[in-house]
Protein backbone atom coordinates (compact mmCIF):
# COMPACT_ATOMS: atom_id res chain seq x y z
CA UNK A 1 0.00 0.00 0.00
CA UNK A 2 1.30 3.43 -0.84
CA UNK A 3 1.68 5.82 2.06
CA UNK A 4 1.44 8.91 -0.12
CA UNK A 5 -0.14 10.10 -3.32
CA UNK A 6 1.89 11.03 -6.39
CA UNK A 7 2.31 14.66 -5.44
CA UNK A 8 3.45 14.18 -1.85
CA UNK A 9 5.81 11.39 -0.83
CA UNK A 10 5.63 10.27 2.77
CA UNK A 11 8.81 9.64 4.67
CA UNK A 12 9.63 5.91 4.77
CA UNK A 13 8.56 4.29 8.00
CA UNK A 14 11.51 2.54 9.44
CA UNK A 15 12.22 -0.70 11.16
CA UNK A 16 14.81 -0.68 13.88
CA UNK A 17 17.77 -2.96 13.47
CA UNK A 18 17.78 -5.86 15.97
CA UNK A 19 19.68 -4.87 19.12
CA UNK A 20 22.84 -6.72 20.13
CA UNK A 21 22.45 -10.02 21.94
CA UNK A 22 23.72 -8.49 25.16
CA UNK A 23 21.01 -5.84 24.93
CA UNK A 24 18.23 -8.34 24.27
CA UNK A 25 19.04 -10.17 27.45
CA UNK A 26 18.57 -7.01 29.50
CA UNK A 27 15.59 -5.66 27.57
CA UNK A 28 12.79 -4.67 29.98
CA UNK A 29 9.26 -5.96 29.69
CA UNK A 30 6.67 -4.13 27.64
CA UNK A 31 4.37 -1.65 29.39
CA UNK A 32 1.24 -3.29 30.80
CA UNK A 33 -2.21 -1.70 31.15
CA UNK A 34 -2.04 -0.28 34.71
CA UNK A 35 1.36 1.46 34.34
CA UNK A 36 0.20 2.92 31.00
CA UNK A 37 -2.99 4.23 32.64
CA UNK A 38 -0.97 6.14 35.23
CA UNK A 39 1.57 7.39 32.68
CA UNK A 40 -1.31 8.85 30.63
CA UNK A 41 -2.82 10.23 33.84
CA UNK A 42 0.45 12.02 34.63
CA UNK A 43 0.80 13.20 31.03
CA UNK A 44 -2.55 14.97 31.43
CA UNK A 45 -3.15 15.82 35.07
CA UNK A 46 -1.24 14.30 37.98
CA UNK A 47 -3.99 15.26 40.41
CA UNK A 48 -6.16 18.29 41.21
CA UNK A 49 -3.12 20.48 41.86
CA UNK A 50 -3.41 23.55 39.64
CA UNK A 51 -7.18 23.64 39.16
CA UNK A 52 -7.70 26.13 42.00
CA UNK A 53 -7.19 29.12 39.70
CA UNK A 54 -10.41 28.28 37.87
CA UNK A 55 -12.39 29.10 41.02
CA UNK A 56 -10.42 32.28 41.58
CA UNK A 57 -11.00 33.35 37.97
CA UNK A 58 -14.72 32.64 37.58
CA UNK A 59 -16.23 31.35 40.82
CA UNK A 60 -17.31 27.86 41.98
CA UNK A 61 -20.18 27.24 39.53
CA UNK A 62 -18.19 27.98 36.39
CA UNK A 63 -15.21 26.03 37.73
CA UNK A 64 -17.35 22.96 38.40
CA UNK A 65 -19.10 23.26 35.03
CA UNK A 66 -15.75 23.76 33.32
CA UNK A 67 -14.23 20.55 34.67
CA UNK A 68 -17.51 18.73 34.04
CA UNK A 69 -18.15 19.89 30.45
CA UNK A 70 -14.70 20.68 29.07
CA UNK A 71 -13.58 17.00 28.98
CA UNK A 72 -16.45 16.29 26.56
CA UNK A 73 -15.56 19.09 24.13
CA UNK A 74 -11.79 18.77 24.41
CA UNK A 75 -10.41 15.74 26.25
CA UNK A 76 -12.67 13.06 24.77
CA UNK A 77 -12.15 14.11 21.11
CA UNK A 78 -8.38 14.23 21.64
CA UNK A 79 -8.39 10.85 23.41
CA UNK A 80 -10.53 9.26 20.66
CA UNK A 81 -8.19 10.55 17.94
CA UNK A 82 -5.22 9.20 19.91
CA UNK A 83 -6.85 5.80 20.44
CA UNK A 84 -7.65 5.34 16.74
CA UNK A 85 -4.33 6.51 15.32
CA UNK A 86 -2.09 4.97 18.00
CA UNK A 87 -3.65 1.55 17.36
CA UNK A 88 -3.51 1.93 13.57
CA UNK A 89 0.13 3.13 13.65
CA UNK A 90 1.60 1.79 16.92
CA UNK A 91 5.12 3.17 16.57
CA UNK A 92 7.17 5.42 18.84
CA UNK A 93 6.81 8.35 16.44
CA UNK A 94 3.19 8.78 17.51
CA UNK A 95 1.69 11.96 16.07
CA UNK A 96 4.79 12.41 13.85
CA UNK A 97 3.80 9.21 12.02
CA UNK A 98 0.23 10.45 11.64
CA UNK A 99 1.18 13.81 10.08
CA UNK A 100 3.80 12.11 7.90
CA UNK A 101 1.32 9.58 6.55
CA UNK A 102 -1.35 12.25 6.01
CA UNK A 103 0.59 15.13 4.46
CA UNK A 104 4.17 14.01 3.85
CA UNK A 105 7.58 14.40 5.49
CA UNK A 106 7.65 18.20 5.77
CA UNK A 107 4.55 18.25 7.95
CA UNK A 108 5.67 15.16 9.83
CA UNK A 109 8.94 16.89 10.71
CA UNK A 110 7.20 20.14 11.65
CA UNK A 111 4.77 18.22 13.85
CA UNK A 112 7.75 16.65 15.56
CA UNK A 113 9.33 20.06 16.15
CA UNK A 114 6.17 21.61 17.57
CA UNK A 115 5.36 18.69 19.83
CA UNK A 116 8.90 18.11 21.04
CA UNK A 117 9.46 21.78 21.84
CA UNK A 118 6.12 22.12 23.62
CA UNK A 119 6.82 18.93 25.55
CA UNK A 120 10.36 19.83 26.57
CA UNK A 121 9.36 23.38 27.57
CA UNK A 122 6.53 21.89 29.59
CA UNK A 123 9.08 19.50 31.13
CA UNK A 124 11.09 22.46 32.39
CA UNK A 125 8.21 23.69 34.55
CA UNK A 126 8.15 20.64 36.84
CA UNK A 127 11.51 21.00 38.65
CA UNK A 128 10.59 24.68 39.10
CA UNK A 129 7.29 23.67 40.72
CA UNK A 130 9.09 21.10 42.84
CA UNK A 131 11.49 23.73 44.19
CA UNK A 132 8.58 26.15 44.73
CA UNK A 133 6.99 23.61 47.07
CA UNK A 134 10.33 22.88 48.70
CA UNK A 135 10.95 26.54 49.52
CA UNK A 136 7.79 26.57 51.68
CA UNK A 137 9.65 24.26 54.06
CA UNK A 138 13.21 25.47 53.38
CA UNK A 139 13.19 29.22 52.53
CA UNK A 140 16.86 29.07 51.47
CA UNK A 141 15.66 27.76 48.09
CA UNK A 142 13.56 30.87 47.40
CA UNK A 143 16.15 32.63 45.25
CA UNK A 144 19.75 32.92 44.16
CA UNK A 145 22.33 30.17 43.79
CA UNK A 146 20.63 27.69 46.17
CA UNK A 147 17.48 27.82 44.02
CA UNK A 148 19.42 27.27 40.78
CA UNK A 149 21.33 24.36 42.32
CA UNK A 150 18.11 22.81 43.61
CA UNK A 151 16.56 22.98 40.12
CA UNK A 152 19.71 21.46 38.60
CA UNK A 153 20.00 18.59 41.09
CA UNK A 154 16.29 17.74 41.04
CA UNK A 155 16.27 17.71 37.22
CA UNK A 156 19.28 15.40 37.01
CA UNK A 157 18.01 13.00 39.66
CA UNK A 158 14.57 12.73 38.05
CA UNK A 159 16.11 12.20 34.62
CA UNK A 160 18.33 9.40 35.94
CA UNK A 161 15.21 7.61 37.23
CA UNK A 162 13.80 7.80 33.70
CA UNK A 163 17.02 6.32 32.33
CA UNK A 164 16.59 3.17 34.46
CA UNK A 165 13.73 1.90 32.33
CA UNK A 166 10.17 2.63 31.18
CA UNK A 167 8.72 -0.28 33.15
CA UNK A 168 10.26 1.11 36.34
CA UNK A 169 8.93 4.56 35.45
CA UNK A 170 5.47 3.08 34.82
CA UNK A 171 5.19 1.35 38.18
CA UNK A 172 6.71 4.41 39.88
CA UNK A 173 3.86 6.41 38.32
CA UNK A 174 1.33 3.96 39.79
CA UNK A 175 2.83 4.39 43.26
CA UNK A 176 3.09 8.18 43.00
CA UNK A 177 -0.45 8.44 41.64
CA UNK A 178 -2.02 6.43 44.46
CA UNK A 179 -0.07 8.21 47.23
CA UNK A 180 -0.69 11.71 45.84
CA UNK A 181 -4.44 11.10 45.40
CA UNK A 182 -5.04 9.56 48.86
CA UNK A 183 -5.07 12.87 50.80
CA UNK A 184 -7.77 14.21 48.46
CA UNK A 185 -9.87 11.10 49.05
CA UNK A 186 -9.50 11.64 52.81
CA UNK A 187 -10.30 15.36 52.50
CA UNK A 188 -13.41 14.65 50.44
CA UNK A 189 -14.71 12.08 52.92
CA UNK A 190 -14.13 14.36 55.92
CA UNK A 191 -15.77 17.27 54.06
CA UNK A 192 -19.08 15.47 53.42
CA UNK A 193 -20.85 16.57 56.67
CA UNK A 194 -19.65 20.16 56.15
CA UNK A 195 -20.89 20.54 52.56
CA UNK A 196 -23.52 23.18 51.77
CA UNK A 197 -24.67 22.46 48.17
CA UNK A 198 -25.81 26.08 47.71
CA UNK A 199 -22.14 27.08 47.62
CA UNK A 200 -21.69 25.11 44.38
CA UNK A 201 -23.98 27.46 42.43
CA UNK A 202 -22.15 30.62 43.44
CA UNK A 203 -21.08 32.78 40.50
CA UNK A 204 -18.34 34.32 42.62
CA UNK A 205 -18.07 37.14 45.08
CA UNK A 206 -19.52 40.53 44.26
CA UNK A 207 -16.93 43.00 43.04
CA UNK A 208 -14.49 40.31 41.89
CA UNK A 209 -14.06 40.64 38.14
CA UNK A 210 -13.99 37.42 36.14
CA UNK A 211 -10.75 36.55 34.36
CA UNK A 212 -11.89 34.41 31.45
CA UNK A 213 -8.44 34.16 29.91
CA UNK A 214 -7.06 32.65 33.13
CA UNK A 215 -10.15 30.44 33.45
CA UNK A 216 -9.85 28.87 29.99
CA UNK A 217 -6.07 28.61 30.18
CA UNK A 218 -6.45 26.74 33.48
CA UNK A 219 -8.89 24.28 31.92
CA UNK A 220 -6.65 23.85 28.89
CA UNK A 221 -3.50 23.42 30.97
CA UNK A 222 -5.11 20.77 33.20
CA UNK A 223 -6.84 18.71 30.50
CA UNK A 224 -4.48 18.52 27.52
CA UNK A 225 -1.61 16.28 26.37
CA UNK A 226 -3.74 13.13 25.90
CA UNK A 227 -1.80 12.30 22.74
CA UNK A 228 1.64 12.41 24.37
CA UNK A 229 1.50 8.75 25.34
CA UNK A 230 1.26 7.81 21.64
CA UNK A 231 5.06 8.09 21.42
CA UNK A 232 5.27 5.12 23.80
CA UNK A 233 3.14 2.87 21.57
CA UNK A 234 6.13 0.84 20.45
CA UNK A 235 6.90 -0.01 24.09
CA UNK A 236 3.37 -1.15 25.03
CA UNK A 237 2.25 -4.75 25.32
CA UNK A 238 -0.43 -5.39 22.64
CA UNK A 239 -0.99 -1.66 21.94
CA UNK A 240 -4.01 -2.31 19.70
CA UNK A 241 -5.91 -3.67 22.71
CA UNK A 242 -4.18 -1.85 25.54
CA UNK A 243 -4.29 1.77 24.34
CA UNK A 244 -8.09 2.24 24.12
CA UNK A 245 -8.56 0.66 27.57
CA UNK A 246 -5.77 2.77 29.05
CA UNK A 247 -7.11 6.03 27.58
CA UNK A 248 -10.65 5.33 28.83
CA UNK A 249 -9.41 4.42 32.33
CA UNK A 250 -7.07 7.42 32.53
CA UNK A 251 -9.86 9.71 31.34
CA UNK A 252 -12.23 8.50 34.05
CA UNK A 253 -9.52 8.76 36.72
CA UNK A 254 -8.58 12.28 35.62
CA UNK A 255 -12.16 13.60 35.64
CA UNK A 256 -12.91 12.13 39.08
CA UNK A 257 -9.59 13.41 40.47
CA UNK A 258 -10.54 16.95 39.43
CA UNK A 259 -14.25 17.01 40.24
CA UNK A 260 -14.48 15.26 43.62
CA UNK A 261 -11.95 17.43 45.51
CA UNK A 262 -13.35 20.56 43.80
CA UNK A 263 -16.89 19.73 44.94
CA UNK A 264 -15.67 18.89 48.44
CA UNK A 265 -13.62 22.06 48.94
CA UNK A 266 -16.02 24.55 47.36
CA UNK A 267 -18.98 22.98 49.17
CA UNK A 268 -17.39 22.79 52.61
CA UNK A 269 -15.65 26.18 52.82
CA UNK A 270 -17.14 29.69 52.65
CA UNK A 271 -15.95 31.38 49.47
CA UNK A 272 -13.02 33.79 49.64
CA UNK A 273 -12.38 33.95 45.93
CA UNK A 274 -9.07 35.79 46.06
CA UNK A 275 -7.60 32.88 48.06
CA UNK A 276 -8.23 30.39 45.25
CA UNK A 277 -4.81 30.35 43.60
CA UNK A 278 -2.44 27.47 42.86
CA UNK A 279 -1.73 25.56 46.06
CA UNK A 280 -4.96 26.56 47.84
CA UNK A 281 -6.11 22.96 48.22
CA UNK A 282 -3.52 22.58 50.99
CA UNK A 283 -5.08 25.53 52.85
CA UNK A 284 -8.56 24.11 52.25
CA UNK A 285 -7.47 20.76 53.67
CA UNK A 286 -6.25 22.49 56.85
CA UNK A 287 -9.60 24.26 57.25
CA UNK A 288 -11.55 21.03 56.67
CA UNK A 289 -9.45 18.55 58.66
CA UNK A 290 -6.39 20.13 60.23
CA UNK A 291 -2.74 20.86 59.59
CA UNK A 292 -1.81 17.18 59.26
CA UNK A 293 -3.84 16.93 56.04
CA UNK A 294 -2.33 20.17 54.71
CA UNK A 295 1.15 18.68 55.11
CA UNK A 296 0.04 15.44 53.45
CA UNK A 297 -1.32 17.32 50.43
CA UNK A 298 1.90 19.35 50.14
CA UNK A 299 3.91 16.12 50.16
CA UNK A 300 1.50 14.72 47.57
CA UNK A 301 2.11 17.79 45.41
CA UNK A 302 5.85 17.07 45.28
CA UNK A 303 5.19 13.42 44.43
CA UNK A 304 2.75 14.48 41.72
CA UNK A 305 5.35 16.80 40.17
CA UNK A 306 7.80 13.87 40.07
CA UNK A 307 5.22 11.76 38.23
CA UNK A 308 4.50 14.58 35.78
CA UNK A 309 8.19 14.98 35.02
CA UNK A 310 8.77 11.26 34.46
CA UNK A 311 5.77 10.88 32.14
CA UNK A 312 6.66 13.97 30.09
CA UNK A 313 10.35 13.05 29.79
CA UNK A 314 9.42 9.55 28.61
CA UNK A 315 7.18 11.05 25.91
CA UNK A 316 9.90 13.46 24.71
CA UNK A 317 12.70 10.85 24.69
CA UNK A 318 10.71 8.16 22.90
CA UNK A 319 9.44 10.71 20.36
CA UNK A 320 13.05 11.43 19.37
CA UNK A 321 13.69 7.69 19.13
CA UNK A 322 10.63 7.34 16.90
CA UNK A 323 11.75 10.24 14.69
CA UNK A 324 15.13 8.55 14.27
CA UNK A 325 13.33 5.36 13.23
CA UNK A 326 11.46 7.44 10.65
CA UNK A 327 14.73 9.01 9.38
CA UNK A 328 13.67 12.50 10.43
CA UNK A 329 16.66 12.51 12.77
CA UNK A 330 20.08 10.84 12.47
CA UNK A 331 20.34 7.23 13.61
CA UNK A 332 22.20 8.23 16.80
CA UNK A 333 18.96 9.70 18.21
CA UNK A 334 17.55 6.18 18.26
CA UNK A 335 20.42 4.80 20.37
CA UNK A 336 19.34 2.78 23.40
CA UNK A 337 21.22 2.08 26.60
CA UNK A 338 22.80 -1.39 26.67
CA UNK A 339 21.94 -1.61 30.39
CA UNK A 340 18.32 -0.43 30.46
CA UNK A 341 17.26 -0.36 26.77
CA UNK A 342 16.15 3.26 27.22
CA UNK A 343 16.75 6.02 24.60
CA UNK A 344 19.64 7.65 26.42
CA UNK A 345 20.32 10.27 23.74
CA UNK A 346 16.71 11.43 23.83
CA UNK A 347 16.75 11.56 27.64
CA UNK A 348 20.03 13.49 27.68
CA UNK A 349 18.95 16.02 25.03
CA UNK A 350 15.50 16.57 26.59
CA UNK A 351 17.06 17.07 30.02
CA UNK A 352 19.60 19.55 28.67
CA UNK A 353 16.97 21.68 26.92
CA UNK A 354 14.68 21.55 29.96
CA UNK A 355 17.49 22.81 32.17
CA UNK A 356 18.15 25.69 29.80
CA UNK A 357 14.47 26.68 29.72
CA UNK A 358 13.81 26.17 33.44
CA UNK A 359 15.13 29.65 34.29
CA UNK A 360 12.36 31.35 32.30
CA UNK A 361 9.39 32.70 34.25
CA UNK A 362 6.66 30.12 34.84
CA UNK A 363 4.06 32.26 33.03
CA UNK A 364 6.19 32.48 29.88
CA UNK A 365 6.80 28.73 29.99
CA UNK A 366 3.09 27.91 30.14
CA UNK A 367 2.11 30.41 27.44
CA UNK A 368 4.75 29.13 25.00
CA UNK A 369 3.74 25.52 25.68
CA UNK A 370 0.07 26.25 25.01
CA UNK A 371 0.76 28.02 21.70
CA UNK A 372 3.10 25.39 20.24
CA UNK A 373 0.85 22.62 21.49
CA UNK A 374 -2.14 24.29 19.81
CA UNK A 375 -0.32 24.42 16.46
CA UNK A 376 0.51 20.72 16.76
CA UNK A 377 -3.04 19.78 17.74
CA UNK A 378 -4.57 21.63 14.76
CA UNK A 379 -2.26 19.62 12.49
CA UNK A 380 -3.11 16.44 14.40
CA UNK A 381 -6.87 16.88 13.92
CA UNK A 382 -6.31 17.62 10.23
CA UNK A 383 -4.15 14.49 9.91
CA UNK A 384 -6.81 12.37 11.58
CA UNK A 385 -9.53 13.54 9.19
CA UNK A 386 -7.34 13.28 6.09
CA UNK A 387 -6.15 9.76 6.95
CA UNK A 388 -9.79 8.64 7.20
CA UNK A 389 -10.23 9.89 3.64
CA UNK A 390 -6.79 8.99 2.26
CA UNK A 391 -6.27 5.53 3.80
CA UNK A 392 -9.77 4.17 4.43
CA UNK A 393 -8.66 0.53 4.13
CA UNK A 394 -5.93 0.71 6.79
CA UNK A 395 -6.75 -1.67 9.62
CA UNK A 396 -7.90 0.31 12.66
CA UNK A 397 -8.20 -1.98 15.72
CA UNK A 398 -10.05 0.88 17.43
CA UNK A 399 -12.13 3.16 15.23
CA UNK A 400 -14.17 6.16 16.31
CA UNK A 401 -17.71 5.04 15.38
CA UNK A 402 -18.63 8.12 13.35
CA UNK A 403 -18.74 8.99 9.67
CA UNK A 404 -16.46 11.65 8.22
CA UNK A 405 -18.97 14.56 8.46
CA UNK A 406 -19.51 13.92 12.18
CA UNK A 407 -15.78 13.50 12.72
CA UNK A 408 -15.30 16.97 11.20
CA UNK A 409 -17.79 18.36 13.75
CA UNK A 410 -16.04 16.47 16.57
CA UNK A 411 -12.70 18.05 15.62
CA UNK A 412 -14.02 21.55 14.85
CA UNK A 413 -15.21 22.20 18.41
CA UNK A 414 -11.82 21.70 20.11
CA UNK A 415 -10.11 23.35 17.13
CA UNK A 416 -12.13 26.50 17.81
CA UNK A 417 -10.86 26.50 21.36
CA UNK A 418 -7.29 26.05 20.12
CA UNK A 419 -7.68 29.10 17.90
CA UNK A 420 -8.98 31.06 20.91
CA UNK A 421 -5.97 30.06 23.03
CA UNK A 422 -3.65 31.24 20.25
CA UNK A 423 -5.58 34.48 19.68
CA UNK A 424 -5.21 35.65 23.29
CA UNK A 425 -1.44 35.03 23.37
CA UNK A 426 0.94 37.93 24.00
CA UNK A 427 3.32 39.43 21.46
CA UNK A 428 6.21 37.74 23.24
CA UNK A 429 4.57 34.34 22.81
CA UNK A 430 3.89 35.07 19.13
CA UNK A 431 7.51 36.03 18.60
CA UNK A 432 8.93 33.02 20.47
CA UNK A 433 6.55 30.62 18.70
CA UNK A 434 7.36 32.09 15.27
CA UNK A 435 11.10 31.79 15.89
CA UNK A 436 10.77 28.19 17.11
CA UNK A 437 8.61 27.30 14.10
CA UNK A 438 11.16 28.80 11.71
CA UNK A 439 13.85 26.82 13.53
CA UNK A 440 11.81 23.64 12.99
CA UNK A 441 11.44 24.37 9.27
CA UNK A 442 15.17 25.12 8.96
CA UNK A 443 15.96 21.85 10.75
CA UNK A 444 13.89 19.86 8.22
CA UNK A 445 15.79 21.32 5.26
CA UNK A 446 19.11 20.97 7.05
CA UNK A 447 18.42 17.26 7.65
CA UNK A 448 17.57 16.81 3.97
CA UNK A 449 20.82 18.55 3.03
CA UNK A 450 22.76 16.23 5.37
CA UNK A 451 21.10 13.23 3.71
CA UNK A 452 22.01 14.48 0.22
CA UNK A 453 25.65 14.98 1.27
CA UNK A 454 25.66 11.74 3.29
CA UNK A 455 27.18 13.61 6.24
CA UNK A 456 25.13 11.69 8.81
CA UNK A 457 23.78 8.16 9.05
CA UNK A 458 20.01 7.71 8.80
CA UNK A 459 17.62 4.75 8.86
CA UNK A 460 16.05 3.94 5.48
CA UNK A 461 14.37 0.50 5.76
CA UNK A 462 10.59 0.00 5.84
CA UNK A 463 8.58 -0.65 9.02
CA UNK A 464 5.69 -3.09 9.42
CA UNK A 465 2.98 -3.15 12.05
CA UNK A 466 1.01 -6.37 12.13
CA UNK A 467 -0.21 -7.13 8.61
CA UNK A 468 0.19 -3.55 7.39
CA UNK A 469 3.18 -2.62 5.28
CA UNK A 470 4.01 1.02 4.59
CA UNK A 471 6.66 1.75 2.00
CA UNK A 472 7.90 4.95 0.49
CA UNK A 473 6.34 5.34 -2.95
CA UNK A 474 9.67 6.61 -4.27
CA UNK A 475 11.35 3.23 -3.65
Amino acid sequence: MEASDSSTHAQPLVEQEPPPTSQIAKSPQKLALIPLVFLIYFEVAGGPYGEESAVGAAGPLFAILGFLIFPFIWSIPEALVTAELATAFPGNGGYVIWANQAFGPFWGSLMGSWKFLSGVINLASYPVLCVDYLKLVLPIFSSGLPRYLAILVSTLVLSFLNYTGLTIVGYTAVTLGVISLLPFVVMSLIAIPQIDPSRWISLGQEGVEKDWTLFFNTLFWNLNFWDNASTLAGEVDQPQKTFPKALFSAGLLTCLAYLIPLLAATGAIPLHQEDWVDGYFAEAAEIIAGKWLKIWIEIGAVLSVIGLYEAQLSSCAYQLLGMANLAFLPRIFGARSTWFNTPWVGILLSTGIALGVSYMSFEDIISSVNFLYSLGMLLEFASFLWLRRKLPTVKRPFEVPLGLPWLVVMCLVPSGFLVYVMAVATRTVYLVSALLTLAGIAWYFFMNFCKSKMWLEFNYSGEKWGDQDFEDSEN
